[in-house]
Parts: C-alpha cells; sequence; structure tokens
C-alpha cells in the first residue's frame, strides 16, 4: 500500500478543514504549507489589484516564502496537495512548495476549494515546478464531504 501524505495551503481555514477530514478518512500524514508571512484578509481582497494575493496571482514568476521547509516528501509514494482556487488556477505559494523538493516519481493528486471556478489550469501552471512528477487534477471538495466517500477517492491513488 502506498504511503501517502495530505499537504495543504489555507488562507481562510476551509482548505484545511477539508484536508484534515482527507487525511483521516485516507490513513494519510497531515503537512500545512505555511507561507513565512501569514496573509491578512487587506491581503486576501481580490477585488483590490494592489492587494498581496492579486500581486502574486499576476506575477507567475512570483515564490512567496514557506515557513516550514521539512515536508520528508521523499518518504512517501502519493502526495494529496490542497489549495483554494485564485484566479483560476493554484495559488503561487503551491509552486514554493513543489520547488523546494524533489518530487521525481512522486504521483501528486490535486484537491481544492473554490468558491465557484474550477481547476481551471491549475496542472498546467504547476507541472513545470515539479516536472519529474505525475501531477494529477483530482477534484474540487466543496462543503461537507461524506469520510466513506473521501476513502474511496483517495483509495484511487
Amino acid at each position: 500500500m502506498a504511503k501517502k501524505l495530505v499537504a495543504f495551503f489555507s488562507a481562510s481555514g476551509v482548505t484545511a478543514q477539508v484536508a484534515r477530514n482527507l487525511a483521516e478518512a485516507a490513513g494519510a500524514d497531515l503537512y500545512e504549507i505555511k507561507p513565512a508571512v501569514p496573509y491578512t484578509k487587506a491581503d486576501l481582497d481580490w477585488m483590490n489589484n494592489r492587494s498581496r494575493s492579486s500581486v502574486e496571482m499576476k506575477d507567475k514568476s512570483s515564490r512567496p516564502a514557506i515557513e516550514d521547509v521539512d515536508a520528508h516528501v521523499a518518504d512517501y509514494d502519493v502526495i494529496f496537495i490542497g489549495f483554494p482556487i485564485w484566479w483560476y488556477i493554484a495559488p503561487t505559494i503551491i509552486n514554493t512548495f513543489l520547488e523546494r523538493y524533489d518530487f521525481s516519481g512522486k504521483k501528486i493528486v490535486l484537491f481544492a476549494t473554490s468558491g465557484g471556478s474550477g481547476f481551471g489550469k491549475a496542472v498546467e501552471s504547476l507541472q513545470p515546478s515539479a516536472p519529474k512528477a505525475k501531477i494529477i487534477e483530482g477534484k474540487l471538495l466543496n462543503g461537507r464531504q461524506d469520510k466513506a466517500a473521501l476513502a474511496s477517492w483517495a483509495s484511487q491513488f
């Protein structure tokens, strides 16, 4: 059986709850991708073109620093990576995480939370950051998730 990790970035706590539920359902370890400088409510104001999140998402080379760099990804076969959808892709902090480690030969399964959009070009925007990994567009996990359904889904990988 593959050893699994659920790594996630959550700006508001929504993705964190989903990640905890997924990790429990899948029997996976849990790792939080924390920004070195936490996001404030003002930072997340997507209506403000000068907010931190807007500036980062406009600059495809933006790589926000992460706090902890000890995820031990080498110990895992399958890594579920969760994030809120920002501008139809993953926040650039996910690129930071992928570029920090060697994901060669790893299977990365994406999951996301979203207020209304789908994955968009998330896989396409993340693949260059982990070129030797297989990145799979998983699913949106919005709302309350049934643990049995999560376990069934996660067992596919």
